[in-house]
């Protein structure tokens, strides 16, 4: 790990979390932070928006404690590196239930 804190902005009422994803890995799970992204392996191909959908799954139920529809996609969702926007949650709660 390169850089231990995640960059997190806040627009209006929502906040924006930097992530880079590694699509068809052996399990889904948190690979750590680097340069303020946060890495995330997923086990889902990207085809057809399943890791996509798989990535807004793990973030939102398994580490955010939040419904996936509280998460979106705002930027590169075509992309390795993507941008999503958390609403329903403070920065610092985002950042208390995050690694680093």
């Amino acid at each position: 790990m390169d850089s231990p804190e995640i960059d997190l902005v806040t627009r209006k009422d929502r906040i924006l979390l930097r992530v880079r994803v590694q699509p068809r890995a052996s399990r889904t799970e948190l690979a750590g932070v680097r340069e303020g992204q946060l890495r995330i392996r997923l086990k889902a191909p990207p085809v057809d928006g399943a890791a996509n959908a798989e990535l807004l799954r793990f973030l939102g139920r398994k580490v955010l404690g939040v419904p996936p529809s509280s998460l979106e996609i705002v930027r590169g969702a075509g992309s390795r590196d993507k941008t999503v926007a958390i609403s329903g949650l403070s920065t610092d709660q985002v950042r208390d239930l995050l690694p680093g």
